[in-house]
This record gives C-alpha cells, structure tokens and sequence, in this order.
C-alpha cells in the first residue's frame, strides 16, 4: 500500500472540511446585502406633512384665531399681501414692493421669497380698523442691519403717520427690540441684546389683561412686565414696517424698517410659549 498517497488523500479531506466549516461561519456572521422592497400606507396619507415642518403649517395650525396672516412672499412690483387666514383680511404694500430669495432665507422649508423694505416708503397697511385690542400677539420674521424702524405697531392711521400710536415693536438705535404700549405713560420691555446683525429673527409680542406684557425672540421670552396689563384705548390698524414711534425709549428719528420680512400676523389671543416655540423652530 502506498501510504503516502494515503495520507495525502486524508490530508486534502480534512482540509475541505474545514474550508466549508469556514465559509458557512463567514456565510452565518456576514452581514447581508440583499434588497428588499417595503410598503408603508397609513388612513390619512399624510406622512411627512406634520403641521409644524414649515412656518405655514405651523401658523396655519393657529390662524383662527388670527386678525390676519400675511406671508409677504409676493412678487416684486405687488400691490396685494394676501391674508391666507381665512379672515379675507389682503393688506396693501405701500410704497416700493421688492421681493428677494436670500440665502439662507427664513423658513427655509417653505417655498417663496422674502419682502425687502427700502428704509424710506415701503410699508403694509391693513384693511380692517381695530376697537382697543387689549389681547393681541404680534409676529414677523425680520433680518437688518440698521439699528431703528418700526416692524409692526398699531396706529389711528391706515396709510398716513397716526397721531395715536401703541402696541408696537420697534428696534431701537441700539439695535435691541422694544415692545411698547401706552397706558397714561410709556410702558415698554426690552431685549438685553442687539438683532440689527444682518441674520433672520422671529419675534413676538403678546399682551393680556391676565399676563401683561412679553416680547420672545428666536423662540425665548426675553423679556416681560406682568404688571402692564392695559393700552392704549383706542381704535385703528396694524402696520407692518412704518408707523411713528416718536416718543418711545431709544427711536431712531427714521420710523421706517430697513431690511428683509417674511411671515407676519396678529393674532386676537396671546400666544404660549409652546406655540411661540414651535412657530420658531418650523422657521430655522
């Protein structure tokens, strides 16, 4: 007998079992690279359309109880800004109407471009007069960098400079954002920090006979007086970026807005830190 052979002939059989003993433990422990297909269905087909991803969705969510809601994302040489509230309440671009499609832009996710304020005519007026609001919120998503000018306010005039002016937020000449009502005296809160950096803000003003006065920026209360519960009684019309400020704390001696809006609305209700919040972050 040929032993040699023999073994030889062992050696090669040991040798294939453990190569196949090899191979089903890689085969085992490798991860896998197949394809597979999946269906995912649900009774509303809304999936990726959560109210809050865009600032229309998340405005929307609110707009009952909205005067007005105004996107300011027309095109240039408008005259209508179209309240998309239901209210049927179209503002008036006055002056020079000039959009721009900045980036980045403030709400990023919705589609449209932005309002651009020249600083010397360009304005919205409201159609509707207001009977002595004493619970409001004011929004409007604004980038600058001027320190000074009017971002939304109350006045006695829809077009013209109103010889009654309250409820307004302003930036003063130090760039920091003023909310300001009248009550026999000024009543005013303001940021601890400048804004006029040339990046978008949002902020909101709220007042209620039960919570006072706050102004949020960027999604936080950055300051309030619970103690100003009461305006200015009085009758007139929401402006967007004009309107005197004369007599406030720290107003530029321009009363007009110089910079970029999206996104602006008042509401008939004083907003929570919750919708606030989530109006915020739809935008950033």
């Amino acid at each position: 007998m040929n032993l040699h052979r023999f073994r030889d002939g062992k050696t090669i059989a040991v040798l294939l079992v453990t190569a196949l003993a090899v191979l089903i433990i890689v085969m085992q422990f490798a991860p896998t690279r197949s394809g597979f297909t999946a269906k995912v269905t649900n009774s509303s087909n809304s999936a990726g359309t959560a109210a809050n991803f865009t600032c229309t969705g998340a405005v929307g969510v609110d707009t009952s109880n909205a005067l007005f809601a105004y996107k300011l994302t027309e095109a240039s040489g408008a005259a209508t800004a179209t309240d998309w509230s239901g209210k049927n309440a179209n503002g008036t671009y006055q002056g020079t109407m000039t959009a721009a499609t900045p980036a980045p832009n403030a709400c990023p996710r919705d589609a449209g471009s932005s309002y651009v304020l020249n600083g010397s005519s360009s304005f919205v007026s409201t159609p509707t007069s207001v009977k002595n609001p004493t619970t409001f919120s004011e929004e409007v998503w604004f980038k600058t960098t001027v320190a000074g000018g009017l971002l939304i306010g109350f006045g006695s005039n829809q077009v013209s400079t109103s010889g009654q002016h309250d409820r307004q937020i302003y930036l003063n000449t130090s760039g920091q954002l003023v909310f300001g009502t009248y009550n026999s005296t000024v009543q005013v809160v303001t940021s601890p920090k400048a804004y006029n950096d040339g990046t978008w803000h949002h902020v909101v003003s709220t007042m209620s006979p039960s919570t006072g006065m706050s102004l949020y920026v960027d999604g936080t209360l950055v300051a309030s007086n619970a103690n100003y519960v009461t305006p200015e009684n009085a009758t007139g019309y929401f402006r967007i970026g004009y309107d005197t400020i004369s007599g406030w704390p720290g107003a530029a001696t321009n009363y007009y807005f110089t910079g970029s809006m999206r996104y602006a609305a008042v509401y008939s209700t004083a907003l929570t830190q919750t919708q606030i919040t989530n109006h915020y972050a739809a935008g950033h």
